[in-house]
């Protein structure tokens, strides 16, 4: 299995700033989207993923975040399965996002 990159909250706040071209997935459940999310994100619960493929670009960096980081890790794994290529697993997620007070949006 290859390794999927890490990437910090610094890192991907750094890459939004930029304006750096990428995609950014959310694989949490909407109750927790809801609450926080980062502006720009896909929400795709981690159990969607497989019937979303169609929606998750090929063209571009993968960025996949979660609450804490398991699941996206997860997620980076199975999309890695399906021939993804350029995929980044935020270490910490969410909890880390709002640890660090980048900001956010409530939907």
């Amino acid at each position: 299995m290859n390794t999927i990159p890490a990437l910090d909250v610094h890192e991907l706040h750094e890459m939004i700033q930029s304006g750096k071209k990428f995609h950014l997935i959310d694989v949490r459940e909407p109750e927790e989207h809801i609450v926080a999310a980062i502006a720009g994100s896909q929400l795709i619960p981690l159990g969607a993923i497989p019937q979303a493929l169609d929606e998750i670009p090929r063209d571009v960096p993968l960025i996949i975040h979660c609450k804490a980081g398991g699941r996206s890790a997860r997620a980076c794994a199975f999309l890695s399965e399906q021939g993804y290529t350029d995929l980044h697993n935020v270490t910490g997620g969410m909890d880390a996002w709002l640890q660090a007070g980048y900001p956010q949006v409530t939907l």
